[in-house]
Order: C-alpha cells, then sequence, then structure tokens
C-alpha cells in the first residue's frame, strides 16, 4: 500500500491541510506524533490512517524501527515529509535513509535556527545588522554595549509564528525583553536583531534540481505592539518590475548561499529605502491558510506540489488564473473564554468571500494574541481588483462575533 508518513502536525494550517491532499492523491497516511491529544481526538484527524505516538519524536532509531515495522506490514514508504518546525530537516535525512528523494537537509537543518542562518548569510547586503546575547553574558554589560543601536528586536534562536519576538525601542524595555527571554530559556542564546523600517512582504519558492521559482509574493500587514501580529495578506504584492527584480536577486544570493538545492521554504523580507533586507526564513512552507490564498490567485495547490516533489516528481506550478485575494486574520482585544462565535454564514454569504474558517471551539480560553497562534479566524476573498478584494474581506470580517466570558 503506497504511504505517505508525515512527522508531526498541527491542529490547523498548512500541516493538517497536507494530510488532507495526500490523502486526496491516493496514499495511505501515517501520522508520526509526540501530541497525546492526537491520539485522544483523532477524529479531528479524519485523514489519517495510523497514527504513531513517540514521546520523544526526535529519537532516529526509535522512528527508524516504527517506519521499518510499517514496511513489514506491507506498507510502501513513497515519502517522509513534514510541514512543522523543529522536523522538515529531520524528515528529510530520514527520507534519504529510507533510500527515498534527497533534500537538502543540511540547508533546510541551518533555515530551523534564527542565529545559524544569519552567520551563514553574513556579508550579504540583504542582511541586517545582528549581535547574540549569550546565557553567560550580563544584561546590564550587553545593554550598555549595544542601547546605541536601539530600536532592536530580541528573538529566541528556534522561535516561529512571531511567539516570543519582541521590538525595545528604549534602554530600560531592552533590558526586560532580555530578562524575560532569558527566564524563559536560560540555557539558550538570544538573538538580537537591527529592527528594519518599511513594508514586509513574505515569498514562498521551491527549490528543484537547482532551480529556483517563486510561486508568490505577498504583503503582509502587521498589528505591532511590541510584537509582530500579521492581520492582513494581500497577493500578489504590487510591486514595481524593478522592485522585483531586485527581489528575486536578492532571495537568489540567499538561496544559493544557504545551497538550498532541493526543498521550498518561505522568506520574510522588508523593503528598507528601496533595498531589500532579509527578516527571517523557514524551511517550509507557511502556516495558516497561505495555500488557499495562492490557489486562490494562481491555481497552483503548492502543498500538493511539496508532496509531489517529496515523492520524487516534477512540481507542476503554471499559474491558472489571476485574481487579487485579500485574507484578514481576526484576533481579541480581551481575555476569555469563548462562550460562542457568530457570523460565519453571514460572512460567507458576502460576493467575492471564498473562504471563512472559525478556529477556536466553545469552551476554549482566548487570548490577546502574543504570536500568530492567537489569531482566532480567518476570511479569504478574491476579486479582479486588490482594492475589492480587500474591502471585501473586511467586510465580511466585521460579520464575526466572539461572545466571552471574561476571566
Amino acid at each position: 500500500m503506497k504511504t505517505i508518513v508525515f512527522i508531526g502536525c498541527n491542529n490547523f494550517g498548512t500541516s493538517k491541510e497536507a494530510l488532507t491532499i495526500a490523502k486526496e492523491m491516493g496514499y495511505f497516511i501515517v501520522l508520526l506524533t509526540n501530541k497525546k491529544n492526537h491520539m485522544i481526538n483523532k477524529c479531528e484527524f479524519p485523514d489519517v490512517d495510523h497514527f504513531v505516538f513517540i514521546k520523544d519524536i526526535l529519537d532516529e532509531v526509535k522512528v527508524i524501527d516504527e517506519l521499518t515495522l510499517l514496511k513489514v506490514t506491507g506498507k510502501q514508504i513513497c515519502a517522509c515529509m513534514s510541514f512543522v518546525d523543529p522536523y522538515v530537516s529531520y524528515a528529510a535525512k530520514l527520507s534519504e535513509h529510507l533510500g527515498l528523494v534527497q533534500l537538502s537537509a543540511d540547508s533546510l537543518y541551518m533555515m530551523e535556527n534564527k542565529i545559524r542562518f544569519r552567520e551563514k548569510l553574513m556579508g550579504l547586503s540583504s542582511s541586517p545588522f545582528y549581535v547574540v546575547f549569550n546565557y553567560d553574558q550580563t544584561v546590564d554589560q550587553f545593554v550598555q554595549r549595544y542601547k546605541a543601536f536601539l530600536p532592536l528586536i530580541l528573538k529566541p534562536p528556534a522561535s516561529n509564528g512571531s511567539k516570543n519576538v519582541l521590538l525595545v525601542d528604549t534602554t530600560d524595555k531592552f533590558k526586560d525583553g532580555l530578562k524575560f527571554l532569558q527566564k524563559k530559556d536560560p540555557i539558550h542564546p538570544i538573538l538580537v536583531e537591527e529592527y528594519l523600517l518599511g513594508p514586509q512582504f513574505l515569498i514562498e519558492i521551491i527549490v528543484h534540481n537547482n532551480e529556483m521559482t517563486v510561486v508568490g509574493v505577498i504583503e503582509q500587514e502587521i498589528t505591532t505592539n511590541d510584537r509582530f501580529i500579521v492581520t492582513g495578506y494581500q497577493y500578489p504584492a504590487m510591486l514595481t518590475n524593478e522592485e522585483y527584480k531586485n527581489l528575486v536577486d536578492a532571495i537568489t544570493s540567499i538561496v544559493d548561499q544557504i545551497g538550498l538545492s532541493n526543498g521550498s521554504c518561505h522568506l520574510e523580507m522588508r523593503n528598507v529605502q528601496g533595498k531589500w533586507k532579509l527578516v527571517e526564513i523557514n524551511p517550509r512552507m507557511s502556516g495558516g491558510a497561505m495555500n488557499r490564498i495562492i490557489e486562490e490567485g494562481t491555481g497552483i495547490n503548492l502543498i500538493k506540489e511539496i508532496i509531489r516533489m517529496a515523492l520524487g516528481e516534477q512540481p507542476s506550478l503554471i499559474e491558472s488564473r489571476k485574481q487579487h485575494v485579500y485574507a484578514r486574520y481576526l484576533t481579541i482585544s480581551s481575555q476569555g473564554k469563548l462562550l460562542k462565535v457568530t457570523g460565519k454564514d453571514q460572512a460567507m454569504k458576502h460576493k467575492g468571500v471564498k473562504y471563512v474558517h472559525i478556529k477556536p471551539q466553545e469552551g476554549s480560553i482566548l487570548i490577546v494574541p502574543y504570536s500568530m497562534g492567537n489569531r482566532y479566524a480567518c476570511i479569504i476573498a478574491a476579486s479582479e481588483s486588490p482594492d475589492i478584494a480587500k474591502t471585501i474581506a473586511i467586510a465580511a470580517a466585521q460579520e464575526i462575533k466572539f461572545y466571552l466570558e471574561l476571566l
């Protein structure tokens, strides 16, 4: 039985959608997970044919034993892959061990740590100023040395979804931010970066046999309250020909420096006074509803093409349509227990709305956003005009109401 093994999965977004798409492609789906709630709530993953719980999913010996058992029971493993940090490079190494497709595992591994890729890309014009705060340094001395560079961004090296990413613009905030992150993780270093001022863009790319394809460039709208929560996505980004050419040149230099010859990733970059600067790069497709955004705009099912590449097939990245797409994400301003959500059906009735998703279930505790995981609804609209697509999505989003019991 032809089988695809997925390492890790989130409850919503790209990694879960990948299970559905792989199932639709006709494969037996195996999910290796270290989350007990996945085993308890199997009904929430109807596309998974077989679950394997491993407490330490990075224990390669145990994982290989489970994969061997699958083969003994008649499963023909055709691909081993992941859409979840930090398992992307790990899955690529397992794929190579199984004699399957060889992706650029070392390059993917480099991207999984923000300090590693900063060090590798040092010297490129797209790289901002950065410095590393190590656990054996004193906060006061470090702040005194680098306070002239404020404002700065503080990041844990393995952060994703903007979790624990802090903007500090005063000496006191600088000290408090370092102490906050140091308390959360007293062992690992903290990445301290130049704050880049300018519009931010997300770029999805695939590299297959050393040939890079820019699948989509999406402008992001960010809510900044010392955190960085993206609440709006506009596809395609409205760039001039020169801006787009310079962006592709910058991305090409980054991909060449990292050595990515086979794999997919997404970058976040800012246009700082006409110069493209790298905010971060991640060794997987962006999460959330990104696949739907790109598919509505281009006709390309990017998840499907990434799976095809993992199967050893040629990804098909030819656009079958051109539409402007806008995605609006909703957050809340007060913490509370969710009593009910209304307005989904009304939102779907707006002409041009393609997708409405409400993430939390009744009884969930909702909080003010500190990471991208605290976005609780998504509305996607499409139109021949970027302004109309945005207007439709925002109007539809206003239909959604969260009723909370405040805590």
